[in-house]
């Protein structure tokens, strides 16, 4: 991904404005600046695109991700040879800003469910290739991993369903297939997005059972089933859930919240390289 940001951004001529008016050895220093609050995330990424651009530069954190940030706040220091600095600066910046975003929207999901037994997931809903620092930047913000791709995972949901013919007959087969294929440690999630479906696919005891797009009253309904009838059923609701609505819903004793908005619609921190002489 650094290879593909400095071939968008140089080119094959590289910087062409620091090279017209920047002496090709001025050393240069910069910081990296928190402009409003946050959670830091992209440390690592950083590194690595000055480390691309020149491997002479030095890079010294002075904070660790999941470090929460407030304005003023000094994240790291680069220096070395200006132009060097002035042709990493956006790359840099893009990481660090998009993956410190994330984290914070995430740790406003995770602080909203302070005190309560349920853990906030993060969902697929990541930018194409971006999917792994993503992940990373949810971790940072005291969240928790869906499973990272349909590689290490077995979740059926609705349209697997419909092509099975749908109905209790193609959840319950679904369910017995899904279970004799799998490998230990991967498990088995199946959708349901009513009480009935819940009731015809707890005695088939999936791993987990996804409760899409449920009024709190179904999932504390769904909850008392799962207690009654196969408690090591873990129960996970998504679907259209805010910062407004999430802690209800986790009050409802729910094991897991899936927000697709973690990652789908965090909006990137502000955080500037100011330049020191």
């Amino acid at each position: 991904m650094v290879e593909l940001a400095l071939e968008e951004d140089l080119g094959t001529s590289g910087d062409f404005t620091s090279q017209a008016v920047i002496a090709p050895e001025q050393p240069g220093c910069a910081a990296f600046v928190a402009r409003t609050r946050g959670v830091l995330a992209g440390l690592p990424a950083v590194s690595m695109v000055f480390a691309a651009v020149d491997p002479h530069l030095l890079f010294q954190p002075k904070l660790e991700d999941g470090s929460s940030l407030v304005p003023g706040a000094e994240i790291a220091h680069v220096a070395g040879r200006m132009r060097s600095i002035l042709a990493a600066e956006r790359i840099a910046l893009n990481f660090l800003q998009h993956l410190s975003g994330v984290a914070t929207q995430t740790r406003l999901y995770v602080d909203a469910v302070a005190g309560l037994a349920c853990q906030i997931l993060d969902t697929r809903k990541t930018l194409p290739g971006w999917r792994l620092l993503e992940k990373y930047a949810v971790r940072q913000g005291g969240g928790h991993n869906h499973r990272l791709g349909l590689q290490d995972g077995m979740l059926i949901k609705d349209n697997h369903l419909a092509a099975l013919g749908g109905g209790r007959q193609a959840l319950q087969a679904a369910i017995a297939k899904g279970l004799s294929a799998i490998v230990p440690p991967m498990s088995l999630e199946i959708e349901v997005d009513t009480l009935d479906q819940l009731d015809m696919v707890l005695p088939c005891h999936p791993h987990i059972v996804l409760l899409d797009n449920m009024t709190p009253e179904q999932l504390r309904a769904a909850v008392t089933r799962r207690n009654q009838l196969a408690p090591q059923v873990l129960l996970e609701a998504s679907g259209g859930i805010t910062m407004e609505t999430v802690r209800a819903v986790a009050e409802t004793g729910v094991d897991r919240i899936s927000v697709g908005a973690l990652t789908h619609s965090a909006g990137a921190l502000d955080i500037a390289l100011d330049y020191m002489n």
